[in-house]
């Protein structure tokens, strides 16, 4: 626990630099280091919040002061705080970074007070893709490709601008594949019910089947698991994940950047599956195939021409990921068999094959508009673009 000395050293640091500017201007390297670190302690802590909140909502009726709630609440907090900072001080942004940080953050908190006064008039909220929920992800969404504009036009080149970039990219993956979590929880939870496995408490079930006008029974189980349809789990994930990676790809610059990015993703589901099973919540399938979508991402970026990679990677990305995923849908019949208790790791939600090809062509149509995008506004053509918010040498020791 830190003495009183070092928060009076702390303020006495910082207190200087609260000052009223305009965004852009120069920035102390140590300052901005701060900020950004700061940023990487609130998207840690949201992100633990929202991976216990899946969770938690398929065991337990929701309430709004949950555990979950709390932690992601702590990391808002943070977000808010230093919102007001970069727009109050101008430091450690340019004028689009900040505009992107200060919507998105605006749209988020319109977003909460939206999502309660949906759960107190529809009650409980069936599926992660309802609009209150999808204005929670947009707003992040902007809040996130803020701070990652931030950091890549500011941040001095070299190694710590890398993986900090690489770091924000995985928090903006998880942000983007945060809805498909409902699927990947709701198909090991139906498969529980078939091996005559509950997770879910009594009460939620009885007051999710109140709700649908049903009694307890495997029609009602599988609109409260899987209540949305088979295709949209792989589209999406094709369309909106894989893009994430392309764009990490083509901003970070470095063979293997969209590959780390995945596994760095599902690293953390992998670590926090056994974390909360082991607690007693239910499991959910992993969505491995990031990984190889990523690999594959790297893989096209080793063609030269803009056109000709995103045509091509279009086509190879979008097969391996479905290839992927029927690799992981063959493991649920397994699964099924033996899942008991809180096993069950791999499976993937149900695969609707037949949505490849608009899954193929919504990338091909996202992709070309990145590399479009990427083309005009990248400063120099190789090696790392020259930073444009002005951050102030380190200091010599």
């Amino acid at each position: 626990m830190k003495s009183p000395a070092s928060f009076k050293k702390a303020a006495a640091w910082a207190l200087p630099y609260w000052t009223r500017g305009p965004a852009g201007r120069e920035t102390p390297h140590d300052l901005f280091r701060v900020l950004y670190f700061g940023w990487l302690v609130a998207f840690t802590l949201k992100v633990l919040g929202s991976a216990w909140d899946v969770s938690w909502h398929f065991k337990w009726l929701r309430d709004d002061l949950a555990p979950p709630h709390l932690l992601n609440s702590v990391g808002t907090a943070i977000v808010v705080a230093l919102t007001v900072i970069h727009g109050y001080t101008g430091y450690g942004v340019d004028k689009a970074a900040l505009r992107l940080i200060q919507w998105g953050t605006g749209v988020f908190l319109v977003a909460v007070p939206l999502d309660l006064i949906n759960h107190r008039i529809n009650g409980l909220d069936i599926t992660s893709w309802s609009p209150s929920h999808m204005m929670l992800y947009v707003g992040t969404f902007f809040m996130i490709a803020g701070v990652i504009r931030g950091w890549f036009m500011g941040a001095p080149p070299g190694r710590e601008r890398t993986v900090v970039l690489g770091a924000f990219f995985t928090f903006f993956l998880e942000n983007v594949h945060f809805p498909e979590q409902h699927q990947e929880y709701g198909i090991l939870s139906l498969g529980a019910w078939d091996n005559k496995v509950v997770y879910a408490e009594q009460i939620l079930l009885r007051f999710a089947a109140d709700q649908m006008g049903r009694p307890v029974d495997r029609t009602m189980i599988t609109g409260f698991t899987l209540p949305v349809p088979d295709a949209l789990y792989p589209v999406y994930a094709v369309i909106v994940g894989l893009s994430v990676l392309v764009v990490a790809r083509a901003l970070i610059g470095r063979f293997g950047s969209a590959t780390l990015v995945a596994a760095t993703y599902v690293g953390f589901r992998t670590v926090i599956w056994p974390l909360l099973t082991f607690t007693g919540f239910p499991p959910s399938a992993v969505p491995f195939f990031l990984i190889a979508a990523g690999l594959l991402v790297d893989v096209a970026f080793l063609v030269r021409i803009p056109a000709v990679r995103a045509v091509l990677g279009a086509v190879v990305v979008t097969a391996g990921a479905y290839g992927a995923l029927m690799a992981q849908s063959a493991a649920m019949g397994p699964v099924y068999g033996w899942i008991k208790g809180q096993d069950g790791l791999l499976g993937a939600p149900p695969l609707a094959t037949a949505t490849a090809v608009w899954a193929g062509l919504g990338l091909l149509v996202s992709w070309l508009a990145i590399e479009w995008i990427v083309s005009r506004r990248r400063p120099r053509e190789a090696g790392e673009p020259a930073p444009r918010v002005p951050v102030a040498a380190p200091a010599a020791t």
